[in-house]
């Protein structure tokens, strides 16, 4: 039964990457074309409400520390399917595109 666990903690875990993907590809899409309207700032809430999640748990998703009750695996990507160095660098990333996208949003609005 762990194993079936596992499995649909990781169709959860990659459905919200997917998701958080779409987010930052529309903040991105929108902060270029200069067009910051409600789904813009819904988008941004939806980041920042991700990245209070990470640092509430110092840096590891929730759902790591709960995949982490049904493996031992100490592969990046036990707990989402994704290449393991992708798993690996996410957080990386996609704070590295946050930041950019955040200064031109400030660039936008001043």
């Amino acid at each position: 039964m762990s194993s079936q666990h596992l499995r649909n903690i990781k169709i959860l875990h990659t459905a919200i990457w997917i998701f958080y993907n779409i987010l930052i590809v529309y903040i991105f899409y929108a902060v270029i074309t200069n067009h910051l309207d409600f789904w813009f700032w819904a988008a941004w809430g939806f980041i920042l409400l991700e990245g209070l999640i990470l640092v509430i748990f110092k840096w590891t998703c929730p759902l790591t520390l709960l995949a982490r009750k049904y493996s031992s695996s100490e592969k990046d990507n036990f707990d989402i399917y994704l290449p393991n160095w992708l798993a690996k660098h996410t957080k990386t990333i996609y704070t590295g595109l946050s930041i950019i996208i955040l200064v031109m949003t400030i660039f936008r609005l001043f």
